[in-house]
Order: structure tokens, then sequence, then C-alpha cells
């Protein structure tokens, strides 16, 4: 059992979970070590073989007589782009290899190439239906050279990326300059952190099984999928009452900024039919727009809970530090964001109100993070999470088109961007309250935090798209997330929890 779910050997039940290429490499070559020379990359290939041919079909009617240009790189990765051509060409394809390093091309591939009919050319020709991204393999690092980005820049048709997209660091997911933006990837043996970390880049991703998954082991990332969301979130069962269904309390806003308040708390009660209690000077106005809240003052006037929610809108002065000391010595799970987080970094000793082993999770930005570690989170965001997570010993909750979860025990998972629709003021107030109703249902702090970050995104596809219609609940958004839809404010990816809730209730596993 992996540490946030099942890790099997089949590639079908790990397409949500992603491997470095250090152990990617490794699995393969003990793949290698047992199977005779050849056989993986020719198995990668026929996969991309089929998967482009399938392109084809699917985008010009047939397969037969269609023109398919190869960008071929040096190594491995150029082999598969042009063994991959030699299948296509039995199945008709016209297919022409533009070499970016001719003395460095896979030989084996060219000559597979040339004996099934494939041309060799210094320029793409003037008809392409689809091109393969061959370019650069997993051991490139950097932008794509001049004149591979002079090519991919003049493409105008589809482009399948071979493995990942050129020029994109496949741990990290980031570009330093041009690089291939990909209608859809084909990965071997595993999905890399970009297929997870950059998704639009990558577009679909097709994972072909060359039997690595037995040398793999447990993942490095992990994406939550909306079947599994919905299955663990809270629901009310036949001997539930408002207490066993988590208390959580609300610590946020303030007279300049009553709005996080009222965003954070509405949050809470509309993510679990547990109980909601708000401590704070904006009391009268989350009273006026959620009567159902137990609104007081004062945290120490709050009553009992079983997870704190602290942050939004508190402000930073004397009297917010002191409500944040009594809310972290409690002994009940913490959601810290916002001026919170400010707070924690401007007077570190704060934390020494915590009681040892109480779960906390940190919810930054990236200049909160800089605020808070001294330093921004840079290219590989996973790592810094994850170093921030085993320095607080707290889960690290970091922000951004792609969220990434950290569990200070070096698990990370992740939450794919389908949307930017949360690109908005106070989403993060209700990201925050949604949060802290999970933990006081007794989740477990990571798992909580990932969960909650799917659904306030799907959330705001939700009110973008003004319904749930067309929302598909694992798919989300398009790539990119923006069409057919229309900017939504807080307010209304708060309405909408509960339509994308009984969305991920309703996706069927699989």
């Amino acid at each position: 059992m992996g540490a946030f779910g099942p890790v099997s050997g089949n590639a079908d039940d790990n397409s949500h979970a992603a491997w470095s290429v250090a152990r990617v490499r490794a699995a393969d070559q003990a793949a290698i070590a047992r199977d005779r020379p050849g056989t993986l990359m020719r198995r990668a290939a026929f996969g991309l073989a089929n998967r482009t041919a399938a392109a084809l079909a699917d985008r010009t009617g047939g397969v037969s007589g269609r023109h398919v240009t190869l960008l071929v790189g040096a190594g491995n990765n150029g082999g598969d782009a042009l063994w991959a051509g030699a299948y296509l060409r039995r199945r008709g394809v016209v297919v022409t290899a533009v070499l970016l390093s001719p003395d460095r091309a896979h030989s084996q591939g060219l000559a597979a190439l040339r004996r099934a009919g494939g041309r060799i050319s210094d320029q793409p020709p003037d008809r392409v239906h689809l091109v393969l991204d061959g370019i650069v393999g997993l051991s490139g690092r950097g932008a794509l050279r001049p004149a591979a980005a002079r090519l991919v820049a003049a493409v105008r048709v589809p482009i399948i990326a071979v493995d990942s997209p050129s020029g994109v660091d496949p741990d990290t997911g980031t570009a330093d300059g041009p690089a291939v933006t990909a209608t859809e990837t084909v990965t071997f043996g595993a999905r890399k952190p970009v297929h997870l970390l950059t998704p639009w880049r990558c577009g679909p991703v097709h994972l072909v099984d060359i039997g690595l998954f037995a040398e793999l082991g447990e993942p490095d990332l992990r994406v939550l999928t909306a079947a599994e969301i919905g299955t663990l979130w809270p629901v009310p069962g036949p001997t539930s009452d408002k207490y066993s269904q988590g208390v959580v309390g609300i610590a946020a806003g303030s007279a300049d900024y009553p709005g996080a308040a009222v965003l954070c708390a509405g949050a809470a009660v509309l993510a679990t039919s547990g109980m909601v209690r708000f401590a704070g000077s904006a009391a009268d106005a989350v009273r006026r727009r959620w009567p159902e809240v137990v609104a007081t003052g004062s945290v120490s006037d709050a009553g009992q809970v079983q997870a704190w929610a602290v942050g939004p809108g508190l402000g930073t002065g004397v009297a917010s530090r002191q409500v944040l000391a009594h809310v972290l010595g409690v002994g009940v799970p913490v959601v810290a964001d916002a001026d919170a987080i400010t707070l924690l970094a401007r007077h570190p000793e704060l934390a020494d109100s915590r009681d040892p082993g109480t779960p906390l999770v940190l919810t930054p930005h990236d200049r909160e993070f800089e605020r808070l570690t001294g330093e921004a989170p840079g290219a590989d965001r996973v790592k810094a999470a994850r170093d921030a997570a085993r320095r607080f010993d707290a889960v690290l909750l970091l922000k951004g088109n792609t969220t990434i979860v950290a569990a200070p025990d070096g698990r990370v998972l992740v939450n794919p961007a389908r949307s930017s629709w949360p690109a908005t003021a106070g989403s993060g107030d209700v990201l925050t309250g949604v949060l802290g109703a999970l933990l006081a249902t007794g989740l477990e702090p990571a798992t909580a935090a990932a969960a909650a970050a799917h659904a306030q995104e799907l959330a705001a596809a939700i009110a973008a798209r003004g319904g749930p219609a067309g929302i598909a609940a694992r798919g989300g958004a398009a790539r990119g997330g923006t069409s057919a839809g229309a900017p939504a404010p807080a307010s209304a990816i708060q309405a909408a929890l509960t339509n994308a809730i009984r969305v991920l209730r309703s996706t069927p596993e699989g």
C-alpha cells in the first residue's frame, strides 16, 4: 500500500503518480538487464506509433497517406521517434525525419526508418499533419537551442511530445526559455513529475507500459483523484450529529477585512455538515451572512473545537499575535494562512506555543513562502515545499497554478492545474475554510489539504461556467482552463462548493 494509496504493477492504476527521472532511469536499467537489447525502446516506439496513428485518425479521418514529421535530437529520445516513424511507415504514413544532430542520431532507429522508406531532410516538408517532438530526452536540461526553437516555433499542426516536452525540465516542470508546448504527450514506463506539475505543457498524457512498475517502488508524487476525494469526503451517517462531524473554529477577518471572515467561515459551513464556531471582531458580519455559525468576539470564548483555521484578514498587530498563540496552544489541528503566516515569519517564537506533535498546515503563496523561509520557492517547487515541511514539522501547501502539498515525512501530493479560475482575491480564504472543516472531521492533514485544493479549484471552474454542467470531475476544465467561462469572484467560488462536492461524490472509480 502506498503512502497515499495503492501502487500496483498496472499502468492504468498508476496514472495519477509520478517518479523522478533518476528513479525511472534506474528502473529502466534494471529492466534492460533482464530483456534483450533494444526490446524496451521498440516496445515504447510501438506504443508511440499506435497513439500517433490514433491521433491522425481522430484529426484527419485516416492514417495511410497522412504526413508526419519527426523532430529528432540525439540519443534515445530521438531513437524512440525514429523507430515509431518506421512503424508508421508500415501503416502507409509518409514520414519525414528532420535530424538536429545528424552525427549523433540513434543509428539503429535511423536505419529502421530508412529501411521502411522514411525520408531524411534538414527541413520539415510543406505538407504535414502532425509532428513528433523527439528533440530532447529525459537527460536534457535547459531551453531549446536556437535551431530547434526555430523549428518548433514554425509548427502549425499538433505536436506529440515523446516522453516529455523538449525544453521543459522533466523533474521540475519549468522552462527557462523556448520550449515545446505539446498537444499531447506519450510517455514510457511511468509518468514523470513534469506531467503532473505543468500539465498545460504536456496536454493529455498517454502512458505506454514497458514493464517498469515492478522496479519503481513508491511514487515521488501522487494526485488524489476525484473519485478518491469523493469517497473520503465526510458526510453524515445514521448516528451523526453536529458534534460528531467535526467542530471547526475560524479566527479570521477584522474591522478592515470582514470579507475574509465571511468567506472563510462560509466555506467551512458549506464544506461539511458539522459545526462552525467563529471568533473575532467580524462576528457581526459573519452572523448576518451565515446565521448557522456560532460567533463570538474572542477565541478564548469560542468554546471547544476539533480544529482551527486562522489568519485570513486577521491583521499582524499585537492582538493578532495573541490570537495565533492561543490557537496554536489549544492542542488541535491548525491551518495557518495569510496573516498567520506573516506573523510566524516575523515572530518565530510563536511556533513555541504549539503543542509538540499537534498537526499544523501552512498554506503560503510564493511571496508568503519567501517571507516564511527567507527564499523564494525557485524552479524546484516540490523540493522547496518538502524542505519547508521538514523544517517546520508541518504540512506545507504551496499555492500556485499547480498546488503542492508536502508532508514532514517527505510525501508529496499535487493538485495539477485544471484551470486558472481560482486566481482571484479571496479564493485563498475559501480554501482555508474548507481545509479547516476537513481537519476538524479527523482527516489526515496532507490528504485534507489536497482534497480541499481540488474541491476549491473545481468550485471555481463551476462558478466560472455558471453551474456544474459540462464540468468533468476528473478532467476539470480544459487545458489552460479559461475556455467557455467568465471570471468568478471568491464569493461565487464559495457558493459553488456544494455543487463541487456533489460532483466529486458522484465520480465513479476507474
